[in-house]
């Protein structure tokens, strides 16, 4: 038997997120083509001789993209969508670009979450006459590159069923698995090359084995599969995220090489791949955790490990559980976090040494690590020991909670009437999500306080300032329920973490969530306890500039725990508790204030959701328990919010609406309202606000193409139920933009007002 260590994936924005800055230069017109590159040039570079320097045997080429790697597999396939054509013999970066962030003249691509993950790739989009030819070379020529730094390269692609899968059919009476005889002959295309340059394994990624697939995706991948197996290449199917055990009868007749399971997410299906064709087989085992950053028992990996080594004749590869894309790069250099908590971390270069660890182990012996193993084993006791991690007063809440905790006073409809008395709204209420444009002056003054250079009475008057002026300009726009902007946020969860106790922060811990977009997740080593008011200030001051309502601004428990780097030591359903305990002091908090509305965000509602259907219920019970919890220490008259995004809602609505929120706003812009199609047929009894436009695009649609979406609209949902606002919250955007759009919206549910009471 052979033990390699090899990885999935590294991350791509580089240490200090200099791809970010790169792109958003490029973007901007402060750098060229030549620049751009050369910094994707730099940071490849730098990722592939540090795995190389760390002792990864096989090192991933491919991973890298300028913005999604699904969208590298679009322009890989040549699979343009016929909008983008025009620009196809323009600059390629322009026709990248514009498929993923939209023109003035075309939308982007419909853009959703990678699985139960926090990043989002790019939808593919099929047509009848959807046509595959290789038309880029950028996987080629990066393989080159890694060869010539002397790298031992494994090419990485997005296998063929996952592609299509993950794709969505743009035109009527069009399946897009029939599209795969058209695709098959370019992928074989693209492994031939990949040969042809001197590599020995393509790692294709086959995430949707995970899932639940009905019979003809199952029978397309014995088509496939079959069809890629003489191309020279060694292929190692490569799953993650959850277990594949109930597909192992399918994946042990295809034609592969080896096989990637992830052992980190679901360790139980190891025993369905320790006998028969597996055994011999080339079997890489997922036992380190590529989506969250604490430290590896050591010591108990290495003895599964080598259980398993003693059962097997094929080789034994040792790897990530999945792409290290979704773990900050270096903890090193986390100069300001709390030693004790630093020490149960490992960020993606810690766990490139950890794999190299146990590489060795299984090699040499445990006397050849006795030394990591005794320091790995410290660290394991330091973190169960710690007296920092619970909280006796949380536990006794949880405890004492009773089902009246998770109940409004009264049910919706008696609720609405109160409400529409209280706040006197017009039909087709206007509104945003919440955050406004951070500018450089805002992000200047809020670096400034925390680095103790600005006193906290300027601060104040800073913050006050800013939000005086969105107050006045959201009253100019015509907007008919306001926010005060969240110009004192840096994240969504990261700004409340801080107030919590239960959580640390690091200083570069940054993922990447979407192109040139990065988020720095809190670190949940605890239990949550909120010890004093959040934002009640903040909103207070802002609704006594205004007599129209504004809303209080908050997230929400579910997206708390799964933005953020949450404990392990514990189920997560008991963390959402303590986060939903704390979020309802605020709320409570909120309302003694005199605020009349309040939006508790849970964008990843969805995104938490197994991604076997058998294990939904669990998981929607706890976590519409913890959302209610939150929600419901109120008054009828008080109206709660809550805003998703960027997810598919059509399997879940039934737990949406025992979410029991008054409103709720959604993404619906970039698939032109479809998703609203699953919320007539389930007939939601509360009300919604569809978004009209794409903040994640620098795109501003005329009012008119705005006032066609929200017509779509009131096709599937009363009228008497429909709120007007964008699709998420506008802090990335630019002030002008952001200005024109607003008012484009306002015009757009004025006009619909005119239409429907004419």
């Amino acid at each position: 038997m052979n033990i390699h260590t090899h990885n999935l994936g590294f991350p791509r924005i580089g240490a200090q997120r200099e791809l970010k800055r790169a792109l958003e230069s490029y973007w901007k017109g402060q750098s060229n083509a030549d620049q751009l590159q050369a910094t994707a040039h730099t940071i490849r570079t730098h990722n592939w001789l540090l795995q190389q320097k760390t002792g990864i045997d096989l090192i991933p080429v491919g991973d890298f993209s300028l913005y999604d790697h699904v969208l590298d597999m679009t322009a890989l396939l040549g699979a343009i969508p016929r909008r983008f054509e025009h620009i196809s013999n323009q600059n390629p970066l322009d026709l990248y670009f514009a498929m993923a962030r939209g023109t003035a003249e075309q939308p982007a691509m419909e853009m959703t979450k990678w699985f139960n993950t926090n990043y989002h790739y790019i939808v593919p989009e099929f047509e009848h006459d959807t046509q595959f030819r290789l038309t880029s070379e950028r996987l080629f020529q990066e393989i080159k590159e890694a060869k010539k730094l002397g790298i031992n390269a494994k090419a990485v692609l997005v296998g063929p069923l996952s592609y299509l899968y993950l794709g969505k059919e743009v035109t009527p009476d069009l399946q897009r698995l029939d599209l795969l005889p058209r695709l098959l002959p370019v992928y074989r295309e693209i492994l031939q090359k990949i040969a042809e340059l001197g590599v020995e394994w393509v790692q294709i990624d086959e995430p949707i084995l995970a899932l639940d697939l009905e019979p003809a995706w199952q029978d397309g991948f014995a088509t496939a599969y079959q069809a890629l197996s003489d191309t020279n290449c060694k292929l190692l199917l490569t799953t993650y995220f959850g277990s594949v055990a109930h597909h192992a009868a399918l994946i042990e007749k295809l034609p592969v090489d080896g096989l990637h399971i992830d052992l980190s997410h679901a360790p139980e299906q190891l025993d369905a791949f320790r006998s028969g064709s597996f055994a011999k087989k080339t079997l890489s085992l997922g036992h380190i955790n590529g989506r969250n950053i604490w430290r590896a028992d050591l010591s108990q990996t290495l003895a599964a490990l080598s259980e398993i080594s003693s059962q097997l004749s094929g080789d034994l590869w040792i790897a990530p559980s999945c792409s290290l894309l979704h773990c900050p790069v270096d903890l090193a250099l986390e100069t300001k976090l709390d030693p004790e908590i630093k020490n149960w971390l490992a960020f993606a270069t810690q766990k490139l040494e950890e794999i190299v660890t146990l590489g060795q182990g299984l090699k040499s012996g445990k006397a050849a690590i006795q030394e990591k193993l005794a320091i790995s084993d410290q660290a394991s006791q330091s973190r169960k020991t710690s007296s920092r991690i619970h909280n006796s007063v949380v536990h006794d809440r949880i405890e004492h909670l009773t089902a009246q905790d998770s109940q409004r006073a009264h049910p919706f409809a008696t609720r609405k009437q109160q409400q529409q008395q209280r706040f006197n709204l017009p039909l087709l209420p206007a509104t945003t999500i919440g955050s406004f444009p951070q500018t450089t002056a805002i992000r200047q003054a809020r670096a400034a306080f925390k680095k103790n250079e600005l006193s906290h009475l300027d601060y104040l008057s800073a913050m006050r300032e800013e939000i005086r002026d969105i107050i006045h300009k959201q009253e100019e726009i015509g907007l008919d329920v306001l926010v005060h902007g969240e110009p004192e946020r840096n994240d969504m969860v990261e700004y409340f973490g801080e107030q919590l106790w239960g959580y640390a922060f690091t200083e570069n811990g940054w993922v990447q969530s979407y192109g040139s977009r990065c988020v720095k997740p809190p670190i949940l080593y605890g239990d949550v306890y909120r010890p004093e008011e959040m934002t009640v200030t903040w909103a207070s001051y802002a609704q006594s500039l205004t007599k129209k309502p504004v809303k209080g601004m908050l997230t929400g428990p579910v997206t708390m725990l799964f933005w953020s780097f949450v404990r392990d030591d514990q189920p997560y359903a008991d963390t959402a508790l303590q986060l939903a305990l704390a979020i309802r002091d605020e709320v409570v908090d909120l309302e003694k204030a005199g605020i009349g509305m309040i939006q508790i965000d849970e964008p990843a509602f969805r995104e938490g959701l197994p991604l076997r259907k058998q294990d939904w219920q669990t998981y929607l019970n706890w976590a519409v328990k913890a959302f209610r919890i939150a929600s419901s220490g109120v008054k009828d008259e008080t109206q709660i919010h809550t805003h998703m995004c960027y997810s598919e809602f059509h399997d879940i609505l039934p737990a949406i609406a025992e979410l029991d929120a008054d409103v709720i706003t959604i993404e619906t812009s970039r698939s032109r309202m479809e998703l609203l199609d699953a919320f007539v047929k389930f007939s939601y009894p509360n009300e919604i606000g569809p978004g009209v436009y794409d903040i994640h695009s620098p795109r501003v649609p005329d009012a008119s193409e705005m006032l066609e979406l929200l017509q779509k609209a009131t096709h599937h949902i009363d009228v008497k139920q429909l709120w007007v606002n964008p699709d998420c919250g506008l802090k990335t955007r630019g002030w002008p933009e952001t200005r024109t759009a607003l008012q484009k919206m306002v015009e757009c549910a004025r006009l619909m007002r005119n239409t429907l009471q004419s």
